[in-house]
């Protein structure tokens, strides 16, 4: 009797299992990256860097935009919100048990560690993006984040990012835009840079943190007027409470890491020696 199962793996697990495809998913999980960046990260040639994000763009995990800072480089960014959909339907081909839909994003929660998670977002104003990101952050970790933002160039706050953000319950009006060198000595653990232009005069920190980039184009137009650009803030809050939250889920599962770490530590599962046979002759009650 003939298999009613398909012999054939999804497109989706097709499409990734190539290993230097799997390899530039991995490294755009972590950031968004020029070619030449993912060339010398994943240590293959330009040309078949190339042809693999051809592969991943056409695919639908990938997506390319324009340096706003350099116009012959694009940054590629990962949609993880598609790998995430796309993972559960290869979970209900394999078995209808494992066919959950679309799932629903990971419970936000960042526990609280000894000393709290820092994040600063750069971006060239700081009339937007880096705002918009800043308050997001604080607000959906219930403030077990703590975050600040700056620019390059600031200028004053977007009414638009003050309108999106109201829409979300968020009030940022009474917040100052500021220059990253009014940023006092601090430690941060992440510094997450959202503007091309930014990132190629991002300062070096002290704390060494974990340097991020996530392409995102300025919403503003000073050409155009606020009502005809707030559907680009929408779009840009919306990008970044996915990215956040991903992000989040990266920080609470550090936070897991070095929790059990602590507790290999503490509770020193190896066992002791074992007693020599003469040992347990004497411990032995029968044998005394």
């Amino acid at each position: 009797m003939a298999s009613t199962f398909a012999s054939d793996p999804p497109g989706f697990v097709r499409l990734v299992a190539h290993p230097v495809r799997w390899g530039l998913l991995s490294q755009l999980a972590r950031s968004d990256r020029a070619v030449h960046e993912l060339t010398a990260l994943v240590d293959k040639p330009q040309n078949l860097i190339s042809y693999h994000l051809r592969r991943l763009r056409d695919g639908g995990l990938v997506t390319a935009r324009r340096s706003s800072a350099d116009r012959r480089d694009h940054y590629y960014s990962i949609d993880l919100d598609r790998c995430r959909d796309q993972l559960h339907a290869v979970g209900g081909a394999l078995h209808p048990g494992l066919a959950t839909g679309r799932a629903a994003p990971a419970p936000t929660r960042v526990r609280p560690a000894t000393a709290p998670t820092r994040v600063l977002f750069l971006c060239t104003g700081n009339s937007a993006r880096s705002q918009i990101a800043e308050a997001l952050i604080e607000h959906i970790s219930a403030g077990t984040v703590e975050a600040a933002s700056a620019g390059s160039i600031p200028k004053p706050l977007h009414p638009n990012a003050v309108r999106v953000m109201a829409r979300r319950g968020i009030d940022i009006s009474a917040r100052r835009t500021k220059h990253i060198d009014e940023l006092p000595p601090q430690r941060f653990d992440h510094v997450i840079t959202l503007c091309d232009r930014v990132r190629e005069v991002c300062p070096e920190f002290p704390s060494h943190p974990n340097l991020v980039h996530w392409s995102l184009p300025n919403p503003a137009d000073p050409e155009r007027p606020d009502d005809a650009t707030y559907p680009a803030f929408e779009w840009t809050a919306s990008e970044l409470e996915t990215r956040i939250g991903f992000l989040l889920a990266s920080i609470d599962a550090s936070h897991d890491v070095s929790h059990d770490a602590s507790l290999d530590v503490s509770l020193d599962p190896s066992p002791p020696n074992p007693p020599s046979a003469e040992e347990a002759l004497h411990a032995d009650p029968a044998h005394r």
